[in-house]
């Protein structure tokens, strides 16, 4: 069974974040869990909820292109591009993060931006209306199978959460993860993990933009 969104669930998501909660959302591959970029305290308590290594970086979401290139105003022209071909989609993004911003979902490597930008069709679609930075991690404990479902999200994150929306039942493939601090330099792109979009229709689409 399918669950919609509502509109104002873009509202209790942004009023969750900004101060200083923990939510359960869904997304265009799997369950994840969110909460501020930049409230260190917020980024430790999410951690804790999952049991992951404060040394580990998350990526940071957008939930609309558009916001992401107006927030990132550093990137150049060839990111752009990158991210106007591959974005939104079930990928991640590493790039260059020359501003250093979101240092408390950076962790260790400062230098480098995990960028997501989910696609929301359908019933997810409400969620595109949000329009601040989140860090997202996978609605699971970590090193445990994503959740594909509400019900399979751990009955501790769900609640130890500020808010949990219900997205009914995803996708279930986590977010492929590509290298792209190369890409524009020298032509060179790492699949690191391969997830929702195959390694052929990433080099596909990586292709197109050269």
């Amino acid at each position: 069974m399918s669950a919609a969104l509502e509109h104002d669930d873009a509202g209790r998501l942004e009023a969750c974040v900004a101060g200083g909660g923990v939510a359960v959302f869904p997304s265009d591959t799997v369950y994840g869990v969110c909460c501020d970029p930049e409230d260190e305290a917020a980024v430790r308590r999410l951690y804790a909820l999952k049991g992951r290594s404060m040394r580990r970086a998350s990526a940071v979401m957008f939930f609309c292109l558009p916001a992401a290139l107006a927030a990132l105003e550093e990137l150049t022209e060839g990111e752009r591009l990158v991210l106007e071909g591959l974005l939104p989609g079930p990928v991640t993004l590493l790039l260059a993060n020359r501003a250093h911003r979101f240092a408390p979902a950076c962790r260790e490597d400062p230098a480098t931006l995990g960028l997501r930008v989910p696609r929301l069709p359908g019933r997810l679609a409400p969620l595109g209306h949000v329009r601040r930075a989140v860090m997202q991690s996978s609605a699971n404990l970590s090193g445990q199978p994503d959740a594909r479902t509400l019900a399979e999200v751990p009955r501790s994150l769900l609640d130890g959460a500020d808010l949990v929306l219900d997205g009914g039942e995803l996708p279930g493939l986590a977010s492929t993860v590509i290298d792209m601090r190369e890409f524009e330099a020298e032509g060179r792109w790492h699949l690191l993990r391969e997830g929702a979009l195959g390694r052929d229709a990433v080099q596909a689409m990586l292709a197109s933009l050269r």
